[in-house]
């Protein structure tokens, strides 16, 4: 049995040092969110610091003006997104149709099975969604059963950026509702995944029943107790407080 004590310790004392040694340019870098709901708002911050360029960013969408992967933009750090949605960033499509920035896109199922495939091992799969559009342009295309199918294959990333609720010193992680979203598929298709989390605890904490995804996956912790969660857009009815 191993001594604990030469167990290595995955949590790291900020953002800034948990990115030291990792991160570079050139990189594809997974990151998950939905919106802004479970985005690792503090790594993406220090990943701007650090001053990488020339990234691949893997994210459902690309943040808003001046916030998530929003920063990233505006500092021209990733040079091509692989996404679903990239409205409500003015910056992203002001660089998008001037060919500033390279896109592809991807339907919000495929691009879940493409990180999940990329996590698995599974090469490509094939799916009939985008069929006969420009999503599957350039594609190999199949029939099986009567039907056209895509063939799409898997996503892998040199780092995965992830936001979870809590994880424990083993990187064994629990997700808060919503917030789950990309998040264990980006963990699952980096090479190296660095986490964010709003409470560390011992291992032997959380009920193994409760973790949402093994420790074996994760490399590096960094606490963010008090993450900002902005809300991307908020509509109240007339008079509401």
């Amino acid at each position: 049995m191993a001594d604990a004590s030469a167990v290595k310790n995955k949590v790291y004392p900020s953002a800034d040092e948990a990115l030291r040694g990792v991160v570079a340019d050139g990189q594809t870098l997974a990151v998950g969110g939905f919106g802004l709901c479970g985005i690792p708002e503090a790594l993406i911050t220090a990943l701007r610091d650090s001053g990488v360029k020339g990234l691949t960013a893997i994210s459902n969408n690309a943040g808003v003006d001046g916030f998530g992967l929003g920063l990233l933009l505006e500092t021209r750090q990733i040079s091509k997104m692989i996404s679903s949605y990239v409205g409500e960033n003015k910056e992203f499509e002001r660089q998008f149709l001037s060919n500033e920035l390279e896109l592809e896109f991807n339907p919000q199922g495929t691009l879940a099975e493409r990180l999940r495939a990329g996590g698995a091992g599974i090469p490509a799969f094939f799916v009939r969604t985008g069929y006969g559009t420009v999503v599957a342009e350039g594609k190999e295309t199949r029939e099986f059963d009567g039907y056209h199918y895509v063939m799409e294959t898997a996503l892998k990333a040199d780092v995965s950026l992830v936001k979870a609720w809590k994880a424990d010193t083993s990187g064994n992680l629990v997700f808060r509702k919503t917030a789950r979203n990309f998040n264990p598929a980006c963990a699952m298709a980096g090479k190296v995944c660095i986490v964010e989390v709003e409470e560390v605890v011992a291992v032997g904490d959380i009920d193994p029943d409760h973790v949402h995804l093994p420790g074996i996956y994760v490399d590096r912790i960094v606490l963010n107790a008090s993450p900002e969660k902005r809300i991307e857009q908020r509509t109240v009815r007339a008079g509401a407080n």
